[in-house]
């Protein structure tokens, strides 16, 4: 089989990262399988899907190397093959015009099919009866059954679904006398469009039936059709509905996989048989996991970052959210996580993704980042960064060799480019300060007396490196009875104001001997 895959957003401004993650899942399949890629723009509304929010797709998805194999489609291209569908739909008596009141046109309605003997997604499941409310008759015509239920509380709920789910249909009264019975007039509601109204009605009994599916992620998926109403394909005012369009589309770009959210199973039943109306195979599907919040709810923007252009503006390299991405929901099957491009499409198949939710762990992805971030080679890295802290705002006087240096000690404590921002204290005596970690750490008086030896042993030695500075925090912590080690935080923070870094001989060394000697000076009261 030549496999062919799609990805089909509509575009809108943002791209959300569950969307690209199909993105990358539909990409990563294509790729490992040897077949084609195809982007689809749902574009149909325009009110929304300007040409800026398809440019916005079209630059996150370059940005993410996400290339595509034929030419872009546009589905609002292809409405007149949406309405041609439509109308042999029509003459094959597949759908229907509802009579409708008033100068308005009537749309187009899919019937599901009553007669399903050649259809091999459609099974029998068995017996099933439902209790009816007595008080409203159930009423029925070709354009389906309406009926209503008792709910919990006494209240009457008024329900209504396509014929083709009441296969031998019996409606009985509560003494079990049978009222109707559909297969009698099965016949004269469809070809003399027959409607009965029963009154009375206490029990519907029939054959259920349901459409199933084996999908490649979640197994076997089915759903009974007395569940499921007859389908609104084209509107009122001659516009398809998404569903239409879709299948259509589909068939037009001879898909023969479809790879998407696990948003669409309930759709996916609806359009199985819209593809065998039209008379095309159905294509193997598989629905991926929703992305979830840390308490399974589906991820969204009150969650924090969201969309791509959130993490590429924040910093994020693309080979990062990339990796991270095909990681949420799918696993190479051992412990690999941070893995190259090539390897994630060597490994990558849709049997190994999961069919439970997928939790976005924002600490994950920013170790990641960090990963990718380390391997940068250490002059773009200084060049990149830069450009950020100059965006900042606060490069003005700033010697650049002296930063780069900065930089080659900080790349690989460094997660994010923004985060140059935390630099400050290498190059200015005013930088801000975490006063929670002052008061924790710099009060004790032992400590200020340690950071006095400290000072006192670096301003009596000609030597300033890390050798001689490590030397001097073990000789002070000795001469004080601090643990040894103990007096290395205190220390980060008398000269950095921060808790985190990098290790404290290098960062004081960087420093320089005179800008240490004024800090520590600050927190030992000399």
């Amino acid at each position: 089989m030549d496999i062919r895959v799609r990805f089909a957003p509509s575009p809108t401004g943002h791209v959300h990262i569950g969307n690209i993650r199909t993105a990358i899942f539909d990409w990563l399949f294509a790729r490992h399988s040897g077949g084609k890629f195809l982007l689809r723009v749902e574009d149909t509304d325009r009110e929304r899907s300007t040409q800026a929010a398809i440019d916005t797709l079209l630059e996150c998805m370059k940005w993410l190397g996400i290339d595509y194999d034929e030419e872009i489609f546009y589905q609002s291209k292809n409405a007149a093959a949406h309405l041609k569908a439509a109308e042999k739909m029509l003459l094959d008596g597949k759908a229907f015009r509802p009579k409708v009141a008033g100068p308005e046109p009537a749309p187009i309605i899919f019937k599901l099919p009553w007669y399903t003997d050649d259809n091999p997604d459609v099974r029998i499941a068995g017996p099933a009866e439902l209790q009816v409310d007595p008080a409203a008759p159930v009423k029925i015509s070709s354009s389906g059954i309406h009926f209503s239920q008792l709910n919990e509380k006494g209240k009457s709920t008024e329900r209504s679904a396509s014929l083709a789910g009441y296969h031998q249909l019996k409606i009985l009264d509560s003494t079990g006398k049978c009222l109707f019975e559909i297969e009698k007039e099965i016949e004269n509601i469809f070809k003399k469009d027959a409607t009965f109204e029963i009154a009375n009605s206490a029990k519907l009994i029939f054959q259920r039936r349901e459409i199933v599916f084996k999908d490649i992620i979640k197994g076997e998926l089915a759903k009974p059709l007395d569940s499921m109403k007859d389908l609104v394909i084209v509107r009122g005012d001659g516009t398809p509905v998404f569903h239409l369009a879709n299948v259509c589309d589909d068939v037009e770009q001879k898909i023969t996989h479809i790879v998407r959210g696990d948003d669409h199973v309930e759709n996916t039943y609806r359009h199985i048989f819209l593809f065998r109306a039209i008379g095309y195979p159905v294509p193997l599907y598989a629905h991926l996991p929703m992305i979830v919040n840390q308490s399974g709810k589906p991820y969204s923007k009150r969650d924090g970052d969201a969309y791509v252009g959130d993490f590429r503006s924040k910093g994020y390299l693309p080979d990062a959210l990339f990796n991270y991405l095909s990681l949420l929901g799918w696993s190479p099957g051992d412990d690999r996580e941070k893995m190259t491009r090539k390897e994630i499409i060597d490994a990558f198949t849709l049997e190994r993704v999961k069919s439970s939710s997928a939790q976005f762990d924002m600490n994950k992805l920013g170790n990641m980042n960090g990963q990718y971030m380390a391997e940068i080679s250490p002059a773009k890295f200084a060049d990149e960064i830069w450009k950020v802290a100059e965006s900042q705002g606060w490069t003005a006087g700033i010697d650049q060799v002296y930063f780069a240096k900065v930089a080659g000690l900080m790349q690989s404590r460094t997660k994010l480019f923004p985060q140059v921002s935390a630099w400050k204290f290498f190059f200015f005596d005013e930088y801000e300060k975490d006063g929670k970690a002052v008061n924790k750490f710099l009060q004790d008086a032992n400590v200020k007396s340690a950071i006095r030896k400290i000072s006192e042993l670096i301003e009596a030695s000609s030597d300033f490196n890390i050798d001689v500075l490590q030397k001097f925090i073990r000789e002070s912590e000795n001469l004080s009875g601090i643990q040894e080690g103990k007096l290395n935080q205190p220390l980060r923070i008398a000269v950095t104001g921060q808790t985190t870094g990098a290790g404290i001989y290098e960062t004081m060394e960087m420093l320089g001997r005179e800008r240490t000697l004024k800090r520590l000076a600050a927190i030992g009261g000399n």
